[in-house]
């Protein structure tokens, strides 16, 4: 099973828990931005912020270790990456 290395993921944040220390943005700036309201969300190859709640993108695969590195280091617990093929959390507090 070679594809499970490519599998595809996506991920989302939930404001509710999010502290706005930015931690995400440090790590992946490509995949989370600070908006106006000190939130953090997640953005689109096409730069637009998903801002609507529970809205996912799909994570870049060359930005995956970066992506898992905000998700275990946030200290609101809100960033949730999921399988997109069963939508199970692999990395998060939701997380096995």
């Amino acid at each position: 099973m070679s594809n499970e290395t490519a599998e595809a993921l996506e991920v989302w944040i939930d404001q509710d828990l999010c502290t706005g220390d930015g931690i995400c943005v440090q790590y992946a700036p490509e995949v989370f931005e600070l908006d106006i309201d000190g939130l953090a969300y997640v953005k689109g190859e096409d730069d637009e912020l998903r801002q609507t709640p529970g809205a996912t993108v799909l994570v870049p695969v060359p930005l995956l270790r970066d992506v898992v590195d905000s998700a275990k280091e946030c200290p609101g617990d809100c960033i949730h990456v999921r399988r997109v093929a069963d939508r199970v959390e692999v990395y998060g507090p939701d997380a096995e």
